[in-house]
Protein backbone atom coordinates (compact mmCIF):
# COMPACT_ATOMS: atom_id res chain seq x y z
CA UNK A 1 0.00 0.00 0.00
CA UNK A 2 0.93 3.43 -0.96
CA UNK A 3 1.91 5.67 2.05
CA UNK A 4 2.16 9.38 1.91
CA UNK A 5 4.10 12.02 4.05
CA UNK A 6 1.87 13.97 6.37
CA UNK A 7 4.07 15.92 8.80
CA UNK A 8 5.43 12.59 11.17
CA UNK A 9 8.94 10.76 10.05
CA UNK A 10 7.30 7.48 11.26
CA UNK A 11 3.93 8.04 8.81
CA UNK A 12 6.04 7.13 5.94
CA UNK A 13 5.95 3.77 7.06
CA UNK A 14 2.17 4.18 7.81
CA UNK A 15 -1.18 3.51 5.48
CA UNK A 16 -2.09 6.18 4.26
CA UNK A 17 -5.31 6.78 6.75
CA UNK A 18 -5.23 10.14 8.67
CA UNK A 19 -7.22 8.71 11.51
CA UNK A 20 -3.82 6.38 11.48
CA UNK A 21 -1.56 8.61 11.29
CA UNK A 22 -3.14 10.71 13.96
CA UNK A 23 -2.30 8.42 16.58
CA UNK A 24 1.02 8.62 18.38
CA UNK A 25 3.83 6.56 17.62
CA UNK A 26 3.30 4.34 20.94
CA UNK A 27 -0.09 4.09 20.18
CA UNK A 28 0.21 2.95 16.85
CA UNK A 29 2.50 0.41 17.57
CA UNK A 30 -0.14 -1.46 19.97
CA UNK A 31 -1.92 -2.20 16.75
CA UNK A 32 0.74 -2.03 14.27
CA UNK A 33 1.60 -5.88 13.85
CA UNK A 34 -1.96 -6.69 13.47
CA UNK A 35 -2.95 -4.68 10.72
CA UNK A 36 -3.76 -6.26 7.00
CA UNK A 37 -2.95 -4.27 4.06
CA UNK A 38 -5.22 -4.66 0.50
CA UNK A 39 -7.22 -3.78 -2.11
CA UNK A 40 -10.66 -3.39 -2.57
CA UNK A 41 -13.12 -2.92 -5.72
CA UNK A 42 -15.66 -0.19 -5.77
CA UNK A 43 -18.98 -2.16 -4.74
CA UNK A 44 -17.45 -4.49 -2.17
CA UNK A 45 -19.58 -5.57 0.60
CA UNK A 46 -17.99 -4.46 3.64
CA UNK A 47 -20.99 -5.35 6.23
CA UNK A 48 -24.52 -6.47 5.53
CA UNK A 49 -27.26 -5.71 7.79
CA UNK A 50 -27.31 -8.21 10.83
CA UNK A 51 -23.65 -9.22 10.21
CA UNK A 52 -21.66 -9.51 13.20
CA UNK A 53 -18.95 -6.65 13.25
CA UNK A 54 -15.85 -8.16 13.71
CA UNK A 55 -13.03 -6.28 11.40
CA UNK A 56 -12.25 -2.17 11.17
CA UNK A 57 -11.86 -0.79 7.80
CA UNK A 58 -9.89 1.88 7.16
CA UNK A 59 -10.02 3.38 3.82
CA UNK A 60 -6.75 4.64 2.62
CA UNK A 61 -5.65 6.98 -0.22
CA UNK A 62 -8.12 7.53 -2.76
CA UNK A 63 -11.01 4.62 -1.22
CA UNK A 64 -13.83 5.40 -0.04
CA UNK A 65 -16.59 3.49 1.94
CA UNK A 66 -19.91 3.76 2.16
CA UNK A 67 -23.16 3.23 4.73
CA UNK A 68 -26.39 2.45 2.58
CA UNK A 69 -29.66 2.27 4.84
CA UNK A 70 -32.71 -0.45 2.76
CA UNK A 71 -35.60 1.37 2.66
CA UNK A 72 -39.49 -0.36 2.19
CA UNK A 73 -39.72 0.27 -1.35
CA UNK A 74 -36.41 -1.61 -1.84
CA UNK A 75 -33.83 1.28 -2.12
CA UNK A 76 -31.20 1.50 -0.06
CA UNK A 77 -30.24 5.03 0.76
CA UNK A 78 -26.54 6.07 1.48
CA UNK A 79 -26.11 8.19 4.43
CA UNK A 80 -22.29 9.04 4.71
CA UNK A 81 -19.31 8.36 2.85
CA UNK A 82 -16.32 7.72 4.75
CA UNK A 83 -12.83 8.34 3.35
CA UNK A 84 -8.55 8.01 4.35
CA UNK A 85 -9.94 10.22 7.10
CA UNK A 86 -11.51 7.50 9.12
CA UNK A 87 -12.75 4.04 9.65
CA UNK A 88 -16.11 1.95 9.36
CA UNK A 89 -17.04 -1.35 11.29
CA UNK A 90 -17.20 -1.22 15.07
CA UNK A 91 -16.52 2.24 15.71
CA UNK A 92 -19.78 3.62 17.55
CA UNK A 93 -20.40 -0.10 18.45
CA UNK A 94 -16.85 -1.12 19.32
CA UNK A 95 -17.80 -3.96 17.29
CA UNK A 96 -19.25 -7.59 18.10
CA UNK A 97 -22.78 -6.57 17.77
CA UNK A 98 -24.67 -6.96 14.39
CA UNK A 99 -24.65 -4.20 11.60
CA UNK A 100 -27.20 -1.82 10.81
CA UNK A 101 -26.93 -0.50 7.82
CA UNK A 102 -24.79 -1.57 4.69
CA UNK A 103 -21.05 -0.67 4.35
CA UNK A 104 -20.05 -0.22 0.78
CA UNK A 105 -17.21 0.33 -0.96
CA UNK A 106 -17.86 2.99 -3.01
CA UNK A 107 -14.13 4.05 -4.47
CA UNK A 108 -11.95 1.27 -5.20
CA UNK A 109 -8.44 1.38 -3.35
CA UNK A 110 -6.63 -0.06 -0.52
CA UNK A 111 -7.83 -0.52 2.78
CA UNK A 112 -6.22 -1.52 6.11
CA UNK A 113 -7.74 -4.16 8.38
CA UNK A 114 -7.73 -4.68 12.01
CA UNK A 115 -9.69 -7.13 14.21
CA UNK A 116 -11.87 -5.64 16.56
CA UNK A 117 -10.40 -7.90 19.74
CA UNK A 118 -6.96 -6.48 18.81
CA UNK A 119 -8.27 -2.80 19.10
CA UNK A 120 -9.85 -3.49 22.29
CA UNK A 121 -7.40 -4.93 23.38
CA UNK A 122 -4.57 -1.96 22.62
CA UNK A 123 -7.57 0.47 23.69
CA UNK A 124 -7.27 -1.35 27.15
CA UNK A 125 -3.80 -0.49 27.41
CA UNK A 126 -3.90 2.88 26.24
CA UNK A 127 -6.40 5.63 27.57
CA UNK A 128 -4.92 8.09 24.69
CA UNK A 129 -5.54 5.33 21.49
CA UNK A 130 -9.36 4.96 23.15
CA UNK A 131 -9.63 8.58 23.72
CA UNK A 132 -8.64 8.86 19.96
CA UNK A 133 -11.30 6.50 18.38
CA UNK A 134 -13.71 7.93 21.05
CA UNK A 135 -13.69 11.43 19.11
CA UNK A 136 -13.73 9.98 15.97
CA UNK A 137 -17.00 8.15 16.72
CA UNK A 138 -18.54 11.29 17.96
CA UNK A 139 -17.24 13.10 14.38
CA UNK A 140 -18.89 10.20 12.69
CA UNK A 141 -22.33 11.13 14.77
CA UNK A 142 -21.97 14.43 13.69
CA UNK A 143 -21.32 13.64 10.16
CA UNK A 144 -24.85 11.28 10.31
CA UNK A 145 -26.88 14.10 12.02
CA UNK A 146 -25.34 16.97 9.75
CA UNK A 147 -26.58 14.48 6.79
CA UNK A 148 -30.03 13.93 7.96
CA UNK A 149 -30.66 17.95 8.16
CA UNK A 150 -29.02 18.55 5.07
CA UNK A 151 -31.49 16.30 3.00
CA UNK A 152 -34.18 17.16 5.12
CA UNK A 153 -33.72 21.19 3.83
CA UNK A 154 -31.37 21.59 1.39
CA UNK A 155 -32.14 21.32 -2.71
CA UNK A 156 -31.21 18.75 -4.78
CA UNK A 157 -28.69 20.64 -6.50
CA UNK A 158 -27.11 21.88 -3.16
CA UNK A 159 -26.96 18.27 -2.25
CA UNK A 160 -26.00 17.23 -5.50
CA UNK A 161 -22.89 19.95 -5.43
CA UNK A 162 -22.35 19.13 -1.67
CA UNK A 163 -21.74 15.11 -2.46
CA UNK A 164 -19.38 15.74 -5.27
CA UNK A 165 -17.20 18.06 -3.24
CA UNK A 166 -17.18 15.55 -0.55
CA UNK A 167 -15.74 12.89 -2.54
CA UNK A 168 -13.92 15.51 -4.75
CA UNK A 169 -11.58 16.10 -0.99
CA UNK A 170 -10.98 12.26 -0.74
CA UNK A 171 -9.37 11.65 -4.19
CA UNK A 172 -6.11 12.52 -5.27
CA UNK A 173 -7.61 12.30 -9.15
CA UNK A 174 -7.12 16.09 -10.02
CA UNK A 175 -10.98 16.55 -9.75
CA UNK A 176 -11.70 13.19 -11.84
CA UNK A 177 -14.54 11.69 -9.32
CA UNK A 178 -15.73 7.95 -10.10
CA UNK A 179 -19.11 9.16 -9.83
CA UNK A 180 -21.56 8.01 -12.07
CA UNK A 181 -25.30 9.53 -12.21
CA UNK A 182 -26.67 6.04 -10.63
CA UNK A 183 -24.38 6.21 -7.84
CA UNK A 184 -24.96 10.09 -7.53
CA UNK A 185 -28.94 9.28 -7.21
CA UNK A 186 -28.55 7.14 -4.50
CA UNK A 187 -26.03 9.18 -2.25
CA UNK A 188 -29.00 11.69 -2.98
CA UNK A 189 -32.25 9.22 -2.50
CA UNK A 190 -33.92 10.74 -5.67
CA UNK A 191 -34.61 9.11 -9.05
CA UNK A 192 -31.93 9.46 -11.54
CA UNK A 193 -34.00 11.76 -13.82
CA UNK A 194 -33.17 14.31 -11.15
CA UNK A 195 -29.85 14.02 -10.74
CA UNK A 196 -29.09 14.47 -14.23
CA UNK A 197 -31.11 17.26 -15.13
CA UNK A 198 -28.94 18.93 -12.56
CA UNK A 199 -25.58 17.24 -13.79
CA UNK A 200 -27.18 19.03 -17.13
CA UNK A 201 -27.34 22.49 -16.02
CA UNK A 202 -24.22 22.18 -14.23
CA UNK A 203 -22.50 21.05 -17.05
CA UNK A 204 -23.77 23.88 -19.43
CA UNK A 205 -22.56 26.33 -16.69
CA UNK A 206 -19.00 24.94 -17.66
CA UNK A 207 -19.02 24.31 -13.72
CA UNK A 208 -18.44 20.04 -14.27
CA UNK A 209 -17.77 17.28 -17.00
CA UNK A 210 -19.48 13.99 -17.61
CA UNK A 211 -16.98 11.18 -18.65
CA UNK A 212 -17.59 7.32 -18.76
CA UNK A 213 -18.11 6.64 -14.62
CA UNK A 214 -16.66 9.48 -13.72
CA UNK A 215 -17.11 13.33 -13.04
CA UNK A 216 -14.75 16.29 -13.83
CA UNK A 217 -14.32 18.94 -11.81
CA UNK A 218 -13.89 21.63 -14.01
CA UNK A 219 -14.39 24.95 -11.85
CA UNK A 220 -14.40 23.54 -8.14
CA UNK A 221 -14.72 27.25 -6.49
CA UNK A 222 -18.25 27.97 -8.90
CA UNK A 223 -19.59 23.77 -7.33
CA UNK A 224 -18.64 25.00 -3.82
CA UNK A 225 -20.57 27.79 -3.58
CA UNK A 226 -23.71 25.84 -5.50
CA UNK A 227 -22.97 23.46 -2.24
CA UNK A 228 -24.92 23.74 0.98
CA UNK A 229 -22.54 24.35 4.42
CA UNK A 230 -23.11 21.03 5.24
CA UNK A 231 -19.69 19.81 4.49
CA UNK A 232 -18.16 22.96 6.01
CA UNK A 233 -19.81 22.11 9.67
CA UNK A 234 -18.72 18.72 9.32
CA UNK A 235 -14.95 19.53 8.85
CA UNK A 236 -15.08 22.55 11.16
CA UNK A 237 -16.31 19.79 14.17
CA UNK A 238 -13.90 17.34 12.82
CA UNK A 239 -10.89 20.52 13.74
CA UNK A 240 -12.17 21.26 16.85
CA UNK A 241 -12.48 17.73 18.29
CA UNK A 242 -9.70 15.55 15.87
CA UNK A 243 -7.71 18.12 14.78
CA UNK A 244 -5.99 17.20 11.15
CA UNK A 245 -7.95 14.15 10.69
CA UNK A 246 -10.79 15.55 7.90
CA UNK A 247 -8.82 14.96 4.60
CA UNK A 248 -7.74 18.75 2.97
CA UNK A 249 -5.86 19.91 0.10
CA UNK A 250 -3.11 20.42 1.67
CA UNK A 251 -2.72 17.34 2.89
CA UNK A 252 -3.38 15.95 -0.01
CA UNK A 253 -0.17 17.96 -1.83
CA UNK A 254 1.54 16.93 1.38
Amino acid sequence: MNARHEGASDNDARPYNNLLRRLNAADYALIAPHLSQEDATANDLLYAPGDDVNTVHFPCGPSLATFLVANEDGRDVETILVGREGAVGGIVSQGFLPAYSRIRVKFGGPFARLAIGKLDAAKAKSKTLSNVFARYADCMLAQTFQSTACNAIHSIEQRTAKWIVSAMERTDADNNVPLTHEQLATLLGVGRSYTSRVIQTLKAEGILETRRGSILVRNPDALKARACLCNKSVKNHFEEVLRGVYPTEEAASG
